[in-house]
């Protein structure tokens, strides 16, 4: 990922659009950001975090200011940030939510969070996603980094970053799960734990469901033992001291006894249900008697109510004949209606006929003979027909004589216009002929300028190498000159440890004397004053020691003599290219150079520019000259167009003035000539209609009167109220055929009824003995059945019990062993014993990776340090019970002791925590897929620094720039100003908004 340009305005201390241009740091590869406390500088970067995240790190827990405080309601607030990744270049800009007046009314309305994110393609940008949501699910495929770890790997924000160093175990575990995604490990366990207590809770349930099913078992034993005396039951003190199998075999006896009494009562109830079957057989019998003797009395009513509505029937069927006699003439009478009716409508239609016609023509207003009329009408219109065509063409003929006049004066307009233009041409080619003589020779000022630039800039290049060289040939004349001090001290020491070893021979040999035995030396016996010696005696191992520190010495001596000779040619091989001259002087040289390149460049392409023109002007009269020629052709024959048109125009004219009349046109006298000729046939078609409407009636008329001469009835009014609709005459027959067919079945039932009951005779039938016998016998049957069914259901609810309970214990078993290995494996899984080191799964994970950031951290921190400090993780128990197994410690190589980290100085601190900080980086990168990260960006820390450790790890930052990564540092340092000649200037004007200033010369210089 490689970041190109922001765009910064309305955020922050930044009111007006501020661009930051990183591409113009490529060269460099590191760059300053500089300001005064509280300009804005750190501004930049929230800027950067907020178009990829939408969130500022700054803000984390508090409220979100990300719009400026200098902005007017009107103002807009956009971030905008273009980038690489994925192989392509994409632009997102976002605008945080804020308040801003209402367009109509008064107050404000929230502007709510804008996204968008585009793809530069060949037609240009392209828009991908246009929602926050969609943007943020879309940016999260291209970047392939969380914000965490975005902040931990890219933008080390500003006190951030040593967090991580002096962090407690579970706040380094809880960083460390976000830029790892180790959740789910923390997650097994935790389904690890619920299996542990949902096995418990089984295993603890299971036991008390046994428990359970045996007590009720025994209860119900109980109530059996109750209900039978003679059964052994054993007490309640007896059924304490049992064990659970002996208490399930004395159920399952009791089960045996159950059985039996369902079988003895099934018994029973087989007799009373014959004895109920019996009774319920005679009281249907019963019953069935007395139900036909009310249903013989019933019908005897029924009958006598039938025989009572005969004389209203027989009204019903003479009315229903006359509704059929009446219904033969009904299509004749409603004939003759119709032709009334249409009668009417016709003389209506020939009043309004006969006015219409008034209305419109004089000469019928006169009675005259409609059809004459008609014919004259008729022979005024097909002439009128042929004035309407010319009248149409004379139209015609003034659009195009008003057309052609027209082009005429367009035409002559413009050849007007181009003989003016062509005026002015000679004077543009002279002009243009005498800036191209003052540009001649641009090209080779350009060519002079850009050799004469480049020889600067390769001098400023080698002023530089000399400058960097110049520090590196004095720590390598010092590390020569510490390297003789240690071999002249270690030359010293083996010397003095040589002496010692001789001086101390004659001591070793007088411990060797004896009184009256000879000297080795002289020979005598007796030995008066023997050498003593005050120090300890040197071993040979000493003086071996001794000797190999002195040889290590001297190599050191002689790599670092090279080393010295090595650095001091090379500064004076880089001093000797960039000629003797410093770099403020070879830089202002530069920028005289690229001046004069810029301004050769731009006469160059003026001249061409220039010269396009003269070819462009001199096409420009030559195209006039063609266009006069063409232009005056076009005018002589639009004239000759325009003037025959004009004279067709004038034979026209008189003869559709002829045709007109009255009228203003020929096609308004037409239209006067239709509306007559419609209303005199409208006229004469009324008046056929009214003579056929009157035929039609009278034959309707005559129609009918002869039909009621030849029906029963006397006049049109009789058969007209004899009549009946449809479904009223339905209703009369249904009537007298549902009359008819009553009396007959009723009479039928009677008879029916009178032949069974012959031998019972009227009087009713008592039923009350029937009853009493079927109440009597259904007691029996529901006392019996519901002894046998409570037997039943004791003896199937103890048998279930019996069941559930052996089936539970056996479950017991199986449950206590499976509960055993969860519960070991919960507990070792979440730091439990027996997990002596009381570390988690995911504590282990994630010890695994601070190793191989330890790894990648101590890569710099080693030289950094000098080689005096490394980076070890360490699992070992913390005290008081806490969590392990994400501990860091410091290995101090000048005592060979540990110490944590709390114990480094300010200083020491912010390289440990530079270095570890970059390992972090290293290592979620490459768990990021392996992506390719070119922009860094630190953010202070570099002012508890000394001066040689300062260098120390700007030497660590200049090597993070290899391969074209750019980096960013945030600093108020001033030696880090004269050592970083790119930077970014954030400055707070006086009105109180801060500016951004970045001088792309400068940078590149």
């Amino acid at each position: 990922m490689k970041l190109h340009r922001l765009e910064l305005e309305g955020f922050g201390p930044f009111l007006e659009a501020q661009e930051v241009d990183f591409d113009a740091f490529a060269d460099d590869g590191i760059f300053l950001i500089t300001g005064r406390t509280g300009a804005g500088k750190s501004s930049v970067l929230d800027g950067v975090c907020y178009a990829l995240y939408g969130g500022v790190p700054r803000y984390d827990g508090a409220e979100r200011r990300l719009r400026s405080d200098h902005c007017d309601p009107d103002d807009t607030t956009r971030v905008t940030l273009e980038f690489s990744a994925e192989g392509e270049r994409w632009r997102v800009t976002r605008s945080p939510e804020f308040e801003r007046p209402k367009r109509r009314g008064g107050g404000t309305t929230r502007e709510p969070h804008r996204a968008l994110l585009e793809v530069l393609a060949p037609e240009g940008w392209t828009g991908v996603a246009a929602r926050p949501v969609d943007v943020a699910a879309r940016l999260d495929e291209i970047l392939g980094l969380t914000q965490q770890q975005f902040l931990q790997v890219i933008l080390l924000a500003q006190n951030r970053f040593a967090r991580f160093l002096l962090a407690k175990n579970d706040e380094r575990l809880t960083l460390l799960r976000t830029l790892f995604g180790t959740r789910s490990f923390e997650q097994y366990a935790a389904d690890l734990d619920e299996r542990r207590k949902r096995a418990s809770e089984r295993l603890a349930a299971e036991g008390v469901e046994v428990a359970t099913l045996l007590d009720e078992a025994e209860r119900l034993v109980h109530e059996l033992d109750e209900r039978e005396p003679d059964s052994s039951i054993p007490g309640d003190d007896e059924e304490a001291g049992r064990s659970v199998s002996e208490r399930l075999a004395l159920v399952v006896r009791a089960v045996e006894r159950a059985d039996y009494r369902v079988d003895t009562l099934a018994r029973e109830n087989q007799v009373v249900d014959a004895r109920l079957d019996a009774a319920l057989l005679a009281e249907r019998e019963a019953r069935s008697l007395a139900e036909r003797q009310r249903d013989r009395l019933g019908e005897r009513e029924r009958l006598a109510v039938l025989e009572a509505d005969a004389d209203a029937i027989a009204a019903i069927r003479r009315e229903a004949a006359a509704a059929a006699d009446a219904d033969e003439l009904r299509p004749a009478i409603e004939t003759a209606e119709a032709a009334r009716r249409a009668y009417g409508l016709a003389d209506e239609r020939l009043i309004d006929a006969d006015a219409g016609v008034r209305a419109v023509d004089e000469v019928l207003a006169d009675d005259a003979d409609p059809r004459s009329r008609d014919d004259v009408l008729t022979a005024f219109l097909s002439r009128g027909e042929a004035a309407l065509k010319v009248e149409r063409e004379l139209t015609d003929l003034d659009r195009d004589v008003n057309r052609l006049q027209a082009r005429v004066d367009a035409v002559d307009v413009e050849r007007q216009k181009l003989a003016v233009e062509r005026l002015e041409v000679p004077d543009l080619l002279r002009a243009l002929d005498d800036r191209l003589a003052e540009l001649a020779g641009a090209d080779a000022r350009r060519d002079a300028a850009l050799a004469l630039r480049d020889e600067t800039s390769r001098r400023l290049d080698a002023a530089r190498e000399a400058a960097r060289l110049l520090d590196q040939r004095d720590q390598a004349d010092l590390a020569s000159l510490v390297r003789a001090d240690d071999l002249q001290r270690a030359i010293d020491a083996w010397t003095t440890l040589l002496r010692r070893r001789l001086s101390g021979a004659a001591v070793e040999l007088a411990h060797e004397l004896v009184d009256g035995e000879p000297c080795a030396v002289c020979g005598a016996r007796e030995h008066p004053q023997p050498a003593r010696g005050s120090e300890d005696p040197v071993s040979d191992a000493d003086l071996a020691a001794a000797e190999d520190r002195k040889n290590a010495a001297v190599e050191g001596d002689r790599l670092a003599s090279d080393a010295a000779r090595v650095a001091r040619d090379a500064h004076a091989l880089a001093a000797a290219l960039a000629g003797g001259e410093s770099i403020e002087v070879l830089r202002a040289r530069l920028a005289t150079a690229d001046d004069a390149l810029v301004t050769a460049t731009a006469d160059v392409d003026e001249y061409e520019r220039v010269r396009g023109d003269r070819t462009r002007a001199a096409d420009l009269d030559a195209a006039i000259t063609r266009r006069l020629d063409t232009l005056g052709a076009e005018l002589a024959i639009a004239r000759q167009d325009l003037a025959l048109a004009q004279q067709r125009a004038e034979a026209l004219g008189g003869e559709v003035d002829a045709a007109r009349g009255g009228f203003d046109t020929v096609a308004a006298r037409q239209d006067d000539l239709h509306k007559r000729r419609d209303a005199v046939r409208e006229l004469i078609a009324a008046r056929a209609a009214a003579a056929a409407a009157r035929d039609t009636r009278r034959d309707a008329d005559s129609a009918v009167a002869a039909l009621v001469a030849e029906s029963p009835f006397d006049d049109v009014a009789a058969v007209t109220a004899a009549l009946r609709s449809a479904a009223h005459r339905r209703r009369l027959d249904t009537a007298a055929a549902e009359y008819d067919a009553a009396l007959t079945a009723t009479r039928q039932r009677l008879f029916d009824l009178e032949l069974l009951l012959v031998d019972a005779g009227d009087e009713p039938i008592d039923l009350a003995p029937s009853i009493a016998e079927v109440a009597s016998a259904r007691e029996a049957v529901q006392m019996i059945a519901a002894s046998h069914a409570g037997a039943r259901a004791r003896a199937d609810r103890l048998r279930s019990l019996a069941q559930r309970a052996d089936a539970g214990h056996a479950a017991v078993a199986s449950l206590a062993d499976e509960h055993a290995v969860v519960a070991r494996l919960a507990d070792t899984v979440a730091g439990r014993a027996p997990n002596t080191r009381r570390m988690t799964l995911e504590t282990f994970v994630l010890a695994a990776e601070l190793e191989e950031i330890v790894t990648a951290a101590n890569l710099r921190l080693e030289h950094m340090s000098a080689g005096r400090y490394r980076l070890q993780h360490t699992d070992a128990l913390a005290a008081r019970g806490a969590s392990s197994g994400l501990g860091l410690e410091i290995m101090d190589a000048f005592t060979g002791q540990c110490r944590p980290p709390q114990s480094l100085s300010g200083g020491e601190t912010f390289l440990t925590s530079l270095a570890l900080a970059l390992g972090l980086a290293e290592v979620v990168t490459a768990r990021a897929g392996g992506l390719r990260l070119d922009t860094l960006f630190i953010d202070e820390g570099f002012g508890s620094l000394d001066d040689d450790t300062l260098d120390l790890a700007m030497r660590t930052l200049d090597e993070l720039r290899q391969g074209g990564r750019t980096v960013g540092v945030i600093s108020h340092v001033a030696s880090m100003r004269d050592q970083l000649p790119a930077q970014l200037h954030v400055t707070a004007t006086p009105r109180g908004p801060s500016v951004i200033h970045q001088d792309v010369v400068l940078a590149r210089a």
